[in-house]
Parts: structure tokens; C-alpha cells; sequence
């Protein structure tokens, strides 16, 4: 069955991959992206070519209104909605706790976790079959940073992932009588471009090696975990929280 789904930050990365991957199933696809629309072109164009249909949405996720504006034009384009990927998120620099300063710490916690509660909520007001929704997933996009802690590097990244997975957890308790199931991926180190906005581009091939299954994970890899969530094969599957992290 064809699907409707929303995905933020989808113009790079595993975002990307999850929106290509839903485009090979013939499902339709809301891109969402934040400033670079030749990248989200290429993914509406990767995602038609894989047999869905998508259009590009401009939009950052710490801003309530161009949420709104987001879910609206996925729904406008293609009805309503199936599912939602809350993907978007940013990283900053490494850096102890100690040396952050607030700007910094009020950008990541904006994005990343009010950003994310905002997309949930909307979400939620879509999909609940009790305010005329079909129902739905919501797959939010955590990290293993949030039971690692990332000490020395990104405390405040980690802690706002945190907050992603007692979100995922509270809301598929509060969403499952309303037909929407929740849960949430905890990727490890996946070679995105995420890494290069954080200082270094090379830290999931240095860092790869040392996990269990001895190298880094890949966008498709993440990307196949989301899509199955969304999918129908997980109608049983709610209140999760999914390592894709290669045993680390």
C-alpha cells in the first residue's frame, strides 16, 4: 500500500536514504530541508527515480511555524499523512561541557529537541485516529551518543538525544490507542556528513574500526531500519528504541 510520509532534514544523510528507500516502495515523500535546496532537488529526484514521488520543503525545525507550513504542503501534495521521520538535527564542534558557551547550547537543544518535540506534536495531531488521522509511525532519529554521553566531544548533542528517547517512550504510551506507533533508531557511526559539521569528516572511518562488527555503519543501513518501522511489517512494533550501531 502507497504511504504519504514526511521526512526533516532528508536532503543529506540518512534522512536522504530513508526518503529514497520509501521512493523504491512507490511511497510518497515530504523532503524537508533547512538551506540547501540543490541537495534536497537531488533527493526528490533520486526518490522519483526510485519509483516515488516527492517534493522539496523548505524549512527549519526550531521554528514552529515553518513546521506547520511543512506538514501542511506534504499533505496539500499528497493527502494525509502515513508517517513522519524526525530526522533533522545538528551537531556542533567537540567540546567539553566546560568550554560551551549558551549560544551554542541554546542552537543544539532549539533544533534538536524542541525542533523535535514540535515535529512530534504535529505529528501526533495528524495522525490520531481521534482527530481524524488514519493513524501512522513516528520514527524519531536518536544516536547512540545518548547512552554514551559523549564526553569530550558533545555532552550537550548527547543530552539532547536523550531527551529523544523518554520522548519516544512517553508518546507511544500516549499514542497507542490512537492508532500511531513511536519509536526510535539510535544510530552509531554512520558515514554521513553530519561528522564534517562537527570538526571531523574522517571520525566514523577512525572511529569504525572499533566496533564490534569493525567499521562504520552506512546511511542505506539506517535507512532500512526507518523504513521498516514505517512500514506495515512493524504494526506490532511501538515504544522501541532500535540500535543500528554495530554492537558498540
Amino acid at each position: 500500500m502507497s504511504k504519504v510520509i514526511l521526512i526533516t532534514g532528508a536532503s543529506r544523510g540518512i534522512g536522504r536514504s530513508a526518503a529514497i528507500l520509501a521512493g523504491a516502495r512507490g511511497w510518497s515523500v515530504g523532503v524537508n530541508y533547512a538551506s540547501n535546496r540543490a541537495a534536497a532537488d537531488e533527493t526528490v529526484a533520486a526518490v522519483e527515480a526510485a519509483g516515488g514521488m516527492a517534493i522539496a520543503i523548505e524549512g527549519d525545525v526550531s521554528d514552529e511555524a515553518a513546521i506547520i507550513a511543512m506538514f501542511d504542503a506534504t499533505e496539500h501534495a499528497f493527502g494525509k499523512l502515513d508517517g513522519v521521520v524526525n530526522n533533522a538535527g545538528i551537531v556542533a564542534p567537540g567540546s567539553m561541557l566546560a568550554d560551551m558557551d549558551i549560544a551554542r547550547m541554546k542552537r543544539m537543544f532549539d533544533v534538536n529537541v524542541l525542533g523535535a518535540y514540535l515535529c512530534a506534536r504535529e505529528a501526533a495531531r495528524r495522525m490520531m485516529t481521534s482527530r481524524g488521522g488514519k493513524g501512522g509511525s513516528l520514527v524519531n532519529i536518536s544516536s547512540a551518543a545518548a547512552r554514551i554521553g559523549g564526553p569530550g566531544e558533545y555532552v550537550d548533542y548527547a543530552g539532547s538525544k536523550g531527551a529523544i528517547d523518554t520522548l519516544t517512550l512517553g508518546l507511544a504510551k500516549e499514542l497507542g490507542r490512537d492508532g500511531v506507533r513511536v519509536n526510535a533508531i539510535r544510530p552509531g557511526l554512520i558515514e554521513t556528513d553530519i561528522h564534517a559539521s562537527g570538526g571531523k569528516p574522517d571520525r566514523a572511518q577512525q572511529l569504525g574500526v572499533t566496533t564490534p562488527i569493525g567499521r562504520p555503519g552506512t546511511a542505506d543501513e539506517v535507512g532500512e531500519s526507518i523504513v521498516w518501522l514505517l512500514s506495515d511489517a512493524a504494526s506490532y512494533v511501538t515504544g522501541a528504541i532500535l540500535d543500528v550501531a554495530g554492537g558498540r
